[in-house]
């Protein structure tokens, strides 16, 4: 199954369950509450209204979840570029929810930022409460997967060893298009992730290449705070991306980034100086 959140004209929302090129709307203000009310199944209650793909705007799958939590140097190919050895750990850092947008939404960038790169990823959403999950539990808790990119100001993220200003531009990172369940694309296994700017390809990798798997990070994370469900977590980026070229490459004002997970969807966002 698919679900999306929708964006009305008022700037309100609802959870839509995704049929081909149509959104059924769901009686709830977006799928991390949909999620909240164990409603993600056919059973969710509806509206009564549909809407056609082309006719729709779609604000971030999950608008406000309780955490956000990334994994950083996830990718081997990423630790590779980086000239790092293999962690024994995930890496993580947390984003707050006033950095999400919706998957067509503008990428702000600071006036005075000159180092913003991007970063795309895999995300996934928690399904159930976890804590201290065995494996088996942990990858029952995962509700779904989708797409976002972790859009980065370099400068800020190195100024100090904490990464937490580079990581939390406002109105930067976008999530989406649809939030698909673990059986469509059986668990994220090995799906293709990519990364284009200005239709010129900068990333693209595998899944499978992933270090810590979904079902790794949610076990370590649950070992020292509950998952509750909507919560999101973002599993890290390949290798790609513009701080690792030679030379540096970053985004600019009009650049259009087009962030895609195979099987889930693609995200289009244009840049914009504010």
């Amino acid at each position: 199954m698919r679900w999306a959140t929708v964006r009305h004209p008022d700037g309100s929302t609802n959870a839509a369950r995704v049929e081909a090129d149509s959104y059924i709307e769901l009686a709830a203000p977006d799928v991390g509450e949909l999620i909240r009310q164990s409603a993600v199944g056919n059973d969710a209650a509806e509206t009564g209204r549909t809407f056609s793909s082309g006719d729709v705007a779609l604000a971030p799958v999950v608008v406000t979840p309780g955490k956000i939590i990334c994994v950083g140097r996830n990718y081997m190919s990423h630790i590779r570029e980086l000239g790092r050895e293999l962690p024994d750990y995930p890496t993580l850092f947390a984003k707050f929810t006033s950095t999400l947008i919706g998957a067509e939404d503008v990428i702000e960038l600071p006036a005075d930022a000159t180092t913003v790169d991007w970063e795309a990823e895999l995300a996934f959403v928690i399904g159930r409460p976890t804590r201290h999950a065995s494996p088996p539990e942990a990858r029952d808790a995962i509700a779904g997967y989708t797409v976002a990119n972790d859009v980065t100001e370099r400068t800020w993220q190195f100024r100090t060893a904490q990464w937490l200003a580079g990581k939390n531009l406002e109105a930067s990172t976008p999530v989406g298009p649809t939030l698909v369940s673990p059986d469509v694309v059986d668990h994220a296994e090995d799906l293709e992730v990519r990364c284009l700017v200005d239709d010129i390809e900068m990333q693209s990798a595998r899944t499978s290449d992933l270090l810590f798997k979904p079902t790794d990070i949610v076990q370590y994370i649950s070992e020292f705070i509950s998952l509750d469900p909507g919560d999101l977590i973002l599993s890290g980026t390949p290798g790609g991306v513009g701080h690792a070229m030679d030379p540096p490459q970053y985004l600019n004002e009009g650049n259009v980034v087009r962030t895609s997970v195979e099987g889930i969807g693609e995200l289009v966002n244009p840049c914009r100086k504010h």
